[in-house]
C-alpha cells in the first residue's frame, strides 16, 4: 500500500508593502540624549551588570572575598603607615575604621571609573554584532561595583560593633554620597571610554591619575592636615565631600554637607551632562574604530 504525501503550505506572507518599515539613520550633529533608551533596554543593563559581577571572579580561589579584600588590605598598609609609623591624626576616632570608611567610597569610586573607561574596548564583539544604546556599557560598569560596596559595607558593621561605634541617623545619608560618589565615577568613566576607542593607553593613565587623586583625597589621612588658606582648593575636589560625608555619617568626624559642597556638585553635573552628549555624538563612528 503505498503511502501518499500531502504538502502543507504557510500562510501567505503579507505583501512588502504592508509591512512596517524600520530605517536606521546616523544622528546628525549633537542630537539628542535619548535617555528613553535606557529605559526599554533596561533588561539589557541588568544582563551586562551581571556579566560584568561574574566575569570579574571567574575561575579565582577566593571568589567574591576580593570584593572585600582590596579595601581591607589597603586599611591595614595605611593604618600601619600613617597610623603607626606617620603618628598622623585620626580625629579621635581608631585609625583603622578611620582609613576603612574612606576606602569604601574611594575603591567604589576607582573600580567603577577604571571599569568604565575600558569598557567599551572589552565588549567590542558585542558592540559590532548587535545595535544597543552604548551608554548601557559604561553604566553597567558603575552598577556592577555597587556590590563590592555593599559586601564591603557588611565588613564596616563588623567594625563599628568591635570599636564600639554608635549607629547615628546620620547614616541615612549614605546613599546620598554613594550616588555622588557614582556621578563622579560615570562622568570620568564616560570622557575616558570616549578617548580610549582611538587611544588605547587612555586606561593606563586614567588608573595612575586614579592612584595621585587619591592622595589628593583624605582617605589615608585626615582633612584637617591642610592648611586653611589651601581648604577652598582642596574642597574643590568633589570626592573630598565624598569621603567626608562617610566619615560624618558613620564616625561623626569629618566635614558635614555645606553650601560649599554645591560648587563641586555642579561642575559634576555639568561634566557627566556633557560627557554623555559627546559619548553619544561618537557612537556612529565606534564600531569602526574598534
Amino acid at each position: 500500500m503505498g503511502v501518499r504525501l500531502t504538502e502543507q503550505l504557510s500562510p501567505r506572507a503579507a505583501p512588502l508593502s504592508a509591512r512596517p518599515k524600520i530605517v536606521i539613520r546616523a544622528s546628525n550633529g549633537w542630537g539628542r540624549l535619548q535617555l528613553g533608551d535606557l529605559w526599554r533596554f533596561r533588561e539589557l543593563l541588568w544582563f551586562l551588570t551581571l556579566r560584568d559581577i561574574k566575569a570579574r571572579h571567574r575561575q579565582s580561589a577566593l571568589g567574591p572575598l576580593w570584593f572585600i579584600l582590596k579595601p581591607l588590605i589597603n586599611m591595614v598598609i595605611f593604618s600601619f603607615v600613617f597610623g603607626r609609623l606617620a603618628n598622623l591624626p585620626s580625629e579621635g576616632v581608631p585609625y583603622p575604621i578611620f582609613t576603612y570608611t574612606a576606602l569604601i567610597p574611594w575603591t567604589y569610586f576607582q573600580s567603577a571609573a577604571t571599569m568604565a573607561v575600558g569598557s567599551l574596548v572589552q565588549r567590542m564583539d558585542i558592540i559590532s554584532k548587535i545595535y544597543f544604546p552604548r551608554l548601557l556599557i559604561p553604566a553597567s560598569a558603575v552598577l556592577s561595583n555597587l556590590v563590592d560596596l555593599a559586601m564591603s559595607l557588611a565588613v564596616l558593621v563588623g567594625m563599628m560593633l568591635f570599636y564600639d561605634v554608635p549607629f547615628r541617623p546620620a547614616l541615612l545619608t549614605l546613599p546620598l554620597f554613594v550616588l555622588f560618589a557614582a556621578a563622579v565615577g560615570l562622568a570620568v568613566g564616560l570622557w575616558g571610554a570616549t578617548l580610549a576607542v582611538k587611544y588605547r593607553d587612555v586606561v593606563l593613565g586614567v588608573t595612575f591619575a586614579l592612584q595621585a587623586w587619591m592622595f589628593l583625597t583624605p582617605v589615608a589621612y585626615s582633612a584637617t592636615l591642610v592648611e586653611g588658606r589651601w581648604q577652598w582648593l582642596y574642597q574643590a575636589n568633589p570626592m573630598y565631600w565624598v569621603i567626608e560625608g562617610w566619615r560624618w555619617a558613620v564616625l561623626g568626624a569629618g566635614q558635614p554637607p555645606t553650601p560649599a559642597m554645591l560648587a563641586p556638585l555642579a561642575v559634576v553635573l555639568l561634566l557627566l551632562v556633557a560627557g554623555a552628549y559627546i559619548f553619544r555624538r561618537s557612537e556612529r563612528s565606534i564600531v569602526d574604530l574598534l
